[in-house]
């Protein structure tokens, strides 16, 4: 199908759907994103990546020229009606606008806005899974940035340290890379938050380390402890992913996605895995 984007206020052809050269997000990755799951014809967990851009632009230092949150969820709504989108990919960028060619951002900021969505297929309990199957892992050198140099909490539009994790694993049929912390712990994939079990109990990677504190994640835990599962976050060595029974990834795309290998180890979709899937479509099920 043809799409429509919306840029800085309005619907255009998305082959017409174009930014400034000179726009800080272009030149040097100065802008904040949120990608979201559209069940129904509604944004998933809207509220918690509008908290989240806000924090981020806050971070970057132009929060005060981010539209409202009203008005950036009216350029979703309109974005998804004029393509007549009930389930979709959408991602809602925004960046510090274009600014004179130097490094140092003016206190002056018009934002560039833009949201651009494609079709996914629906979730829930009927829903299709956006995945073909269990995700192979690869341990990478790439070290997770540290927080005293760009903080992970911020979703910024510079993903270099993600991109050059997963050129470490072109050639191999790894699906996602596992990075760790300068200081050796693990810290997550390239575009998604790690889980595992061990002993029956749930762990993830404290937010305490350099990590993006994924909505999904969020979701994840919460369904957890409505679950009775007991849930850890921590600083977890690499080697303990060995003695883990299973594990899997969160994001707003895969949702909850199992892990069949990390390396050359193999694990099975487990009972706390499935458990948490069938809790999350419930979750979306009821959503719309």
């Amino acid at each position: 199908m043809s799409y429509q984007y919306h840029v800085d206020g309005k619907l255009v052809p998305a082959s017409e759907a174009t930014v400034n050269v000179r726009d800080r997000g272009f030149m040097y990755g100065d802008g904040a994103f949120e990608t979201l799951r559209i069940y129904g014809g509604e944004p998933f967990e809207w509220a918690a990546h509008a908290e989240r851009l806000q924090h981020s632009c806050e971070t970057l230092g132009f929060a005060e020229a981010l539209p409202p949150t009203a008005d950036l969820r009216a350029r979703v709504d309109e974005t998804l009606a004029a393509n007549e989108l009930r389930d979709a990919y959408l991602k809602l960028s925004v960046t510090r606008g274009v600014q004179p060619g130097k490094l140092t951002p003016a206190a002056a900021v018009d934002p560039t806005v833009v949201v651009y969505v494609s079709e996914l297929p629906r979730g829930g309990v009927d829903g299709e899974r956006v995945w073909d199957g269990p995700a192979s892992l690869g341990t990478v050198d790439r070290v997770r940035v540290p927080d005293g140099a760009i903080p992970a909490a911020a979703k910024s539009h510079n993903y270099l340290n993600g991109i050059l994790a997963r050129l470490e694993l072109r050639g191999s049929d790894h699906d996602e890379a596992i990075m760790c912390t300068p200081g050796g712990y693990l810290a997550e994939g390239a575009t998604s938050n790690l889980f595992f079990v061990t002993e029956g109990r749930l762990r993830t990677p404290t937010t305490e380390l350099p990590l993006l504190p994924g909505v999904t994640r969020h979701v994840v835990l919460s369904l957890a402890e409505e679950a009775d599962i007991p849930v850890e976050t921590g600083r977890y060595e690499p080697d303990a992913l060995a003695n883990a029974s299973e594990l899997f990834l969160t994001n707003s795309t895969w949702e909850i996605r199992p892990v069949s290998r990390v390396d050359d180890r193999t694990f099975p979709v487990g009972p706390v895995t499935r458990h948490l899937q069938r809790r999350f479509d419930e979750r979306v099920e009821s959503f719309y």
